[in-house]
């Protein structure tokens, strides 16, 4: 990277604002994001959230893409790579006391096979993120450890969340809503992998999870928010079960113990954009 690319890369992430939504946008990488989406996550006003987004992308660090009529904004990861490598190899002279303990915290070889430690979470932890835990759990043929939770405390499960479960031969007996916090003390589970189901969730402002675990955005539709009669509703709910289930499936069948850190990421992220669900 030139140093003058350098230099505009590292000045606009230096104002606040926008390191806020370069942050929050890194949370959805690499899907895209809309502005009203951006402005209400961080509680932006659209004019100051507009020049944040311009001279975000006239750094090169986000782009923009139109589908229909929305613009949807995302990070570049190719230059964000750039400018952390520029930072850590030209500036930094790859010095071994900087970066040995980023290094030492990445599975860059092969990933074991078995006993995964999976967190999904939500918003309420009461549709999306119980229905992954009971498939992940279900399908993931022993190799996995499920957990869910919520960003926002004091909730229930969705009564059609439990039904749809059941109708599909999923025991319920022991699933039970939970706060995030559950998994965020120094004696809880070290995760593997944390997903995030939904955008509220994403948006959230968490501390880094320890062991550095793979993250993913696979946010679907909030199905609670369905109208109509209850056989609609229902059908709703059915639909999100069978979107988490073929994702939940791809994501069993990865050959973990072939893909280094780097190829599970990308793998990851390609199931979180899949978009079978919605044809």
């Amino acid at each position: 990277m030139e140093p003058s690319s350098a230099s505009h890369a590292f000045a606009t992430l230096g104002h606040p604002g926008r390191l806020a939504v370069f942050r929050l946008l890194m949370r959805f990488a690499p899907q895209g994001v809309r502005p009203t989406e951006i402005a209400a996550a961080l509680g932006l006003k659209p004019n100051t959230l507009s020049h944040h987004l311009a001279d975000l992308t006239a750094s090169g660090l986000v782009g923009v893409q139109r589908q229909g009529r929305s613009l949807f904004y995302a990070v570049d990861l190719d230059m964000t790579e750039s400018l952390i490598g520029y930072l850590a190899l030209d500036v930094g002279r790859a010095r071994p006391d900087l970066l040995a303990p980023l290094l030492s915290a990445r599975k860059d070889t092969a990933m074991r096979d078995t006993d995964f430690n999976v967190l999904f979470i939500c918003s309420g932890n009461s549709a999306r993120s119980i229905l992954a835990e009971a498939l992940l759990r279900d399908l993931g043929k022993g190799k996995f450890r499920a957990f869910s939770g919520g960003t926002r405390p004091n909730t229930e499960m969705n009564p059609l969340a439990l039904d749809v479960l059941r109708r599909n031969g999923h025991d319920t007996s022991d699933l039970r809503a939970k706060h995030v916090s559950e998994f965020q003390t120094p004696d809880s589970v070290t995760m593997d992998f944390v997903f995030t189901v939904c955008d509220t969730a994403a948006a959230e402002e968490c501390p880094p999870w320890p062991g550095q675990p793979i993250t993913g955005h696979w946010g679907l539709p909030d199905p609670v928010k369905a109208t109509g009669t209850d056989a609609e509703k229902a059908l709703v709910f059915a639909q999100t079960y069978a979107a988490l289930r073929r994702r939940i499936l791809a994501f069993v069948e990865l050959p973990f113990d072939s893909l280094n850190r780097l190829s599970l990421q990308a793998r990851v992220d390609a199931i979180g954009t899949d978009t079978e669900e919605q044809a």
